[in-house]
C-alpha cells in the first residue's frame, strides 16, 4: 500500500511539472500504458493473499482515477496556454488597409436584356415568359409555318424522342400569351416582349447553338405598318443613344404577311457606312391571330424579333459571338 501512495505522489508531482503536450502523453503512456506503472501494479493482484486483494484493489483504482484526472486538468492547462500563445502571435491589426476585392459585374448579355426590357416597359410592354421545351403547335403550327419548312428539319431544330423540341425562338410565347388573354377576356389590346434562350443548330463566329431572343407583339384594332416602324425606329434610337438611318427590306417570315427585314446604317472605325440586319418584323398573319382565338377582321397587329448577341456585339465593340460564352475572366472584367 505504501508503494502504491509513492507511485501517485511522484506521479502527481510529474504530471504537474509537465510543461508541453508531449511530456504530458509520455507520463500518461508511462503510467497508464499497457506497460505502464499503475497498470503493472493490477497485474500483481492476482499474486496477492486473498484478504489483501480487495483493500489493494481499490487503492489502485484510486490512484489511477486520481492520475487520470490531473492528466486531465494538466491536458486543458496545455492547451489553454498553447492557444494564448498562438493567439498573441497570429493578432490581427485591424487598422491595417484591407486587401483590395475584385468586384463581379453584371454580364454583357444580362445587361443588354436589361435595357431591352427597360426600353420597352417605358412604352407599354409587358414582360411575359414561356417554356423552353415547347411542342411543335406553339413553335411552328400555330405560327403558320407549313409541314414543309426548312425550320422543322432534324439539322436546324433539337427534337427529343417524344416529338417536344427546345424552342428555335421565342415566339411561341406569344401564341400563349394570346391564347391566355382570350381565356381570361383580358384582351386585346396586347402588348408583351418575350425573352429568352433559344436552341438552334449552328455554331460559327457569329452563331451560337445557344442564344438569347427578344420577341414583341402588338395587337389592337388599328395598328399599322407605321406604327411598327416608329416603335423600332424609337427602340433602336434609344438602345444605342444615337440617331440612325433605318431601312425596311422586304422579307418572308411564315408568322407574318408582310414581313420586312430591318438595317441600320453602321458607322465603321475607318468613316465608312454599311448597312447591317439587326431585327425582323412585319404584320402579324391573319392565320397566327386566328389560331389564338382572335378575330383577324377586327383585330391586327404587329411583331419583331431581335438576337440580343447582336445587339451586345454592337454596343460593346465585340467581333466574336463565342466570346459572350467562353467565360475568360479578362473579357468578363471589362463590364465589371
Amino acid at each position: 500500500m505504501s508503494g502504491i501512495e509513492a507511485l501517485t505522489t511522484q506521479a502527481l508531482d510529474d504530471v504537474a511539472k509537465a510543461a508541453t503536450p508531449e511530456a504530458l502523453e509520455s507520463l500518461r503512456v508511462g503510467l497508464l500504458g499497457k506497460s505502464g506503472s499503475i497498470t503493472a501494479q493490477l497485474k500483481q493482484l492476482g499474486s496477492l493473499p486473498g484478504d489483501q486483494r480487495k483493500a489493494a484493489g481499490e487503492a489502485i483504482n484510486q490512484a489511477r482515477d486520481a492520475i487520470s484526472q490531473a492528466l486531465a486538468a494538466r491536458r486543458s492547462v496545455l492547451e489553454d496556454a498553447a492557444l494564448d500563445a498562438r493567439l498573441r502571435v497570429e493578432t490581427i491589426d485591424v487598422t491595417l488597409p484591407g486587401r483590395n476585392a475584385t468586384r463581379g459585374g453584371v454580364h454583357p448579355i444580362s445587361r443588354t436584356l436589361e435595357r431591352i426590357a427597360d426600353i420597352f416597359g417605358r412604352l407599354g410592354y409587358e414582360l411575359a415568359d414561356g417554356p423552353e421545351i415547347e411542342d411543335d403547335w406553339h413553335n411552328f403550327e400555330a405560327l403558320n409555318f407549313p409541314p414543309h419548312h426548312p425550320a422543322r428539319a432534324m439539322h436546324d431544330t433539337f427534337y427529343f424522342g417524344d416529338g417536344r423540341l427546345l424552342r428555335t425562338h421565342t415566339s411561341g410565347v406569344q401564341v400563349r400569351y394570346m391564347g391566355q388573354a382570350v381565356a381570361s377576356q383580358s384582351g386585346p389590346p396586347l402588348r408583351m416582349i418575350a425573352a429568352g434562350k433559344v436552341y438552334r443548330s449552328d455554331s460559327d463566329q457569329t452563331h451560337s447553338p445557344m442564344f438569347h431572343q427578344v420577341e414583341g407583339l402588338l395587337v389592337d384594332e388599328h395598328s399599322t405598318f407605321a406604327d411598327l416602324k416608329g416603335t423600332l425606329s424609337e427602340f433602336v434610337r434609344a438602345f444605342f443613344e444615337r440617331d440612325f438611318e433605318m431601312r425596311f427590306r422586304p422579307s418572308y417570315f411564315p408568322f407574318v404577311e408582310p414581313g420586312a427585314e430591318v438595317d441600320i446604317a453602321w458607322q465603321q472605325p475607318d468613316g465608312s457606312t454599311r448597312w447591317l440586319e439587326v431585327l425582323g418584323c412585319g404584320m402579324v398573319h391573319p392565320n397566327v391571330l386566328r389560331n389564338c382565338g382572335i378575330d383577324p377582321e377586327r383585330y391586327t397587329g404587329f411583331a419583331f424579333g431581335l438576337g440580343v448577341e447582336r445587339f451586345a456585339m454592337l454596343r460593346y465593340g465585340v467581333n466574336d459571338l463565342r466570346a459572350f460564352f467562353d467565360n475568360d475572366v479578362r473579357f468578363l472584367r471589362q463590364f465589371a
